[in-house]
Parts: structure tokens; C-alpha cells; sequence
């Protein structure tokens, strides 16, 4: 079996389910780690690559490392992988690289979790954000919207919004025209019914 199976299974099981983020938490010598796990948009995608991973320090996720994955692993250089991860130089290091690579195949999930701990999805929810050109901190939700000629919410909106309003999500879920509006204020945040009246007062 290829060594990063898994991120095929797992990508399946994205597009099934509607999802182009998820997450899971990696541990390698006694540090932390929160795995991004997206899917790739448009013609951004290299040759050969299955998925982008982005692996954050759980501690300073602003300390991170940007990579394609495939079946065979990671697409980058060995140097890349062992000054990231602290892993020391040896003669051997491709049997070395290849003991971590397995190491972390440990830990890929095969579907989506929506059961996951709070800095995982803040972590996601920070990076659909940027995804969409959004401030990251804009997290409270305060009305949904009617797109212009039809136009279908984005795809960072929608797996957003099910992340932070789930009740209100799966009210407008099926209706792909709506996007949901958030700010960086939390005053401004308005609870389900607060919206949903807005909305039906202005359609």
C-alpha cells in the first residue's frame, strides 16, 4: 500500500461530504502539530500533487510549513521536512525521512471528524478566512445575504459557516445563493432568529 493512502481516502471523502478543509492534530517529539488538509482550487494544483497540507505548531500557528502531498508522501526536499521538524542530519537520513513519513502516515484520518477540539477549528476557520480574502478574526456571524445574479456562495463560505453556525447552516444549506455575513466585532453578532428575520424582512 501506497504510504500516504490514507490523503487519497480522505480526499474522497472531502469532496463527498462537501468539504475542501480538515483537520487533525500530529505529534513528533514532544511538539504539537494541527495538519491542514485542503483541497486545491482552480488550476492551482502541481503536478502529481493529491492534496495541500499546511502543518502549524500548535502553540505559534503562525509557525508553519506549506507542502503538496500524494500517495508517496510528501513533495518537497528533504532539508525542508528536517529543519521543520527538527529532525537531526545522519547518513541515513532517506531511511530517516521515510521512519517519519510512515510516522505521520499514522495519523491521517480516512474522513472527515466534525468532532474536533477548539484550536483545530480555528485553525480551519482562520484559514478559509484568508481563503476568501476575509480577515481572519471576522468570525461572528451577523446576517446572510442574497448573492447577486444567482452567483453561488464559495466554497470557504460555506464550510465556514458550517463550522461556526451550524443551526443556521443547515437552514440554508440546499440554497447555494445565500452567503452568510460576518464581522471582526463580536457586538455585532446576531443569534439564528435575529437573522433569519432580518433575512425574510428583506426578501
Amino acid at each position: 500500500m501506497n504510504i500516504f493512502e490514507n490523503f487519497k481516502l480522505l480526499k474522497e471523502d472531502m469532496i463527498r461530504n462537501g468539504w475542501v478543509i480538515e483537520a487533525f492534530p500530529f505529534k513528533y517529539r514532544n511538539h504539537s502539530y494541527i495538519v491542514l488538509t485542503k483541497l486545491y482550487q482552480g488550476n492551482k494544483k502541481p503536478p502529481y500533487a493529491l492534496l495541500e497540507v499546511d502543518i502549524l505548531k500548535r502553540n505559534d500557528i503562525n509557525i508553519s510549513l506549506t507542502v503538496p502531498v500524494n500517495v508517496n508522501g510528501f513533495m518537497t526536499d528533504a532539508r525542508t521536512l528536517r529543519e521543520f521538524f527538527g529532525i537531526a542530519y545522519s547518513e541515513n537520513i532517506g531511511d530517516i525521512l521515510s521512519q517519519f513519513s510512515e510516522y505521520f502516515s499514522n495519523f491521517i484520518p480516512t474522513k472527515v471528524n466534525l468532532n474536533k477540539s477548539q484550536d483545530l477549528k480555528d485553525a480551519m476557520t482562520n484559514s478559509l478566512s484568508k481563503s476568501d480574502s476575509q480577515d481572519p478574526n471576522k468570525i461572528y456571524c451577523f446576517s446572510i445575504k442574497r448573492n447577486p445574479d444567482t452567483e453561488k456562495r464559495t466554497a470557504f463560505n460555506d464550510n465556514k459557516s458550517r463550522l461556526l453556525r451550524p443551526n443556521l447552516y443547515k437552514k440554508f444549506k440546499d440554497d447555494q445563493t445565500v452567503s452568510f455575513c460576518y464581522s471582526s466585532k463580536s457586538e455585532k453578532e446576531k443569534t439564528d432568529e435575529e437573522i433569519i428575520n432580518n433575512f425574510s424582512n428583506h426578501s
